[in-house]
């Protein structure tokens, strides 16, 4: 591959990183937590199951010692003398990991006994008759309970090591570990059921979101789920129905755009034929020429009016501001403008204020909007009415002082819906295309984005039968 080749080539594609999704995130979550939960849980109670494992092996031994040492009471006088304790309760202690011990004051303490941890007094105690319960070491070091019941004669006492009661408190941990496991899968299952339900409706989201960016618009959800969820599901029925209408705008702009580029075209065409076929008599070539320049200019002007409408939004559209008076910008346009009113039997009335009013803004940008006003104001103006052209000075804003332009008419006015949508493009000609005299529906949308684009801002006022006014609103310099 040549390097030139090799620079114009596309990059290769990368491969998509691996997502999860929410059930599975869901689920890991709930796991690590159970899991943290369980293995804390065990931790902290594994010291008090042994410890009270110790603590019911201790009692027990308690109520064994008691039992044996009312044994060998009943059974003194029948007991083998070669044996210290009768052989049924010998077995009873070895199946229980008991060992028993018969002790006399002249036997003293047993071998097995010795350095078990039973002092003298305590032993001497339990000769005396007074019971004793206490913890020691067996010969090989290993931890044992000790309990001593005093009886005719000498002594029982009974030994355990803590290492049985400590297979106790296994089985018990065992158990707790079972059911925290159990705990565990049960949890799991749950969390993949919610997860399950919780993203079932963020599921249909995705599939409505997708099909509306494939352009179908009948699409609709059903809130359903935590609010959050629930609300995302509005949010894009509210953006479908806003789509919907939208787009139904843009074909009705297109549509009355479409309409009035072949008004003039055809007018074009048609006097374009007649000229070709050598129809006309030569003294109507005059008014001939004049009608398709005439609607040659109305095409140019539609064909401006929406370059400017598109470069309005478009990063190239600049506004070349300058340092202007604004009244020698209103009284060229008056100057112009009066003669079409007169021409159409309208009167042009111009306010001029009393001292200079400098604005900083692109004086052809300006008029335009004053143009664009005008030719709205003069369309709707019957013969015989008047048009109002005026600048005003309002310092009583707070945050700054402004020139506002006014073009006030003498048409049929504007109800409460016209003045919502009145500077959206096509919205006021969708609505009275054959009602009234209606432009393109561009100028007014040109005049509220110009004006905003130089940092003033455009509106309307109007009374029903009377007229209305637009006001322009630019910052003084």
């Amino acid at each position: 591959m040549s390097e030139e080749s090799a620079k114009t080539s596309p990059p290769p594609t990368m491969q998509p990183r691996k997502r999860w999704g929410i059930v599975t995130r869901t689920v890991l979550l709930i796991t690590s937590i159970a899991t943290v939960a369980v293995v804390v849980a065990g931790i902290a109670v594994a010291p008090f199951v042994r410890s009270a494992a110790v603590a019911e092996a201790s009692g027990a031994l308690e109520r064994l010692a008691d039992l044996t040492a009312a044994y060998v009471e009943r059974s003194d006088g029948r007991r083998p003398p070669d044996r210290l304790i009768a052989r049924p309760l010998e077995r009873i202690l070895r199946r229980e990991g008991v060992t028993g011990y018969l002790v006399s004051r002249e036997g003293g303490l047993p071998p097995a006994l010795q350095g078990s941890g039973i002092s003298d007094d305590q032993f001497n105690a339990l000769l005396a008759g007074e019971p004793i319960s206490s913890r020691g070491q067996d010969g090989l070091g290993g931890r044992i309970l000790i309990e001593g019941r005093p009886v005719t004669g000498g002594a029982v006492i009974l030994t355990q090591s803590v290492d049985v009661a400590g297979e106790l408190g296994t089985k018990f941990l065992a158990r707790i570990a079972a059911a925290l496991a159990l705990g565990l899968v049960i949890s799991v299952g749950i969390a993949y059921v919610v997860a399950r339900r919780l993203s079932r409706p963020l599921r249909d989201a995705q599939g409505v979101a997708h099909r509306m960016a494939g352009g179908e618009r009948d699409e609709r959800l059903t809130p359903r789920g935590p609010a959050e969820v629930a609300d995302i599901a509005e949010a894009l029925n509210a953006l479908n129905a806003a789509l919907a209408t939208s787009e139904g705008r843009q074909r009705e702009f297109l549509l009355s755009v479409s309409h009035e580029l072949r008004t003039p075209l055809t007018a074009i065409r048609g006097y374009a034929e007649a000229l070709n076929d050598d129809i006309l008599d030569p003294e109507e070539l005059t008014s001939v020429g004049a009608t398709i320049g005439h609607e040659a200019s109305r095409l140019d002007r539609l064909v401006h009016d929406l370059l400017d409408l598109a470069r309005l939004g478009a990063a190239d559209f600049h506004v070349n501001a300058a340092d202007v008076d604004v009244r020698e910008i209103l009284t060229e346009a008056a100057e112009v403008w009066r003669t079409r009113c007169d021409r159409d039997g309208v009167t042009l009335t111009l306010a001029e204020a009393a001292r200079p009013v400098h604005v900083h803004v692109d004086a052809m940008r300006l008029r335009q909007i004053i143009d664009n006003l005008m030719e709205n104001a003069l369309r709707v103006s019957p013969q015989g009415s008047q048009i109002h052209l005026a600048i005003h000075t309002d310092s009583a804003i707070a945050d700054g002082s402004y020139a506002v332009i006014e073009v006030r008419d003498s048409g049929p006015g504007l109800s409460e819906d016209d003045l919502a949508v009145a500077f959206e493009p096509g919205a006021l000609h969708e609505r009275y295309r054959g009602v009234r005299p209606v432009g393109t529906g561009l100028g007014l949308a040109l005049v509220d984005r110009l004006a905003s684009r130089m940092g003033g801002a455009a509106a309307v006022t109007s009374s029903p039968g009377v007229g209305s006014s637009f006001w322009i609103r630019i910052p003084l310099a």
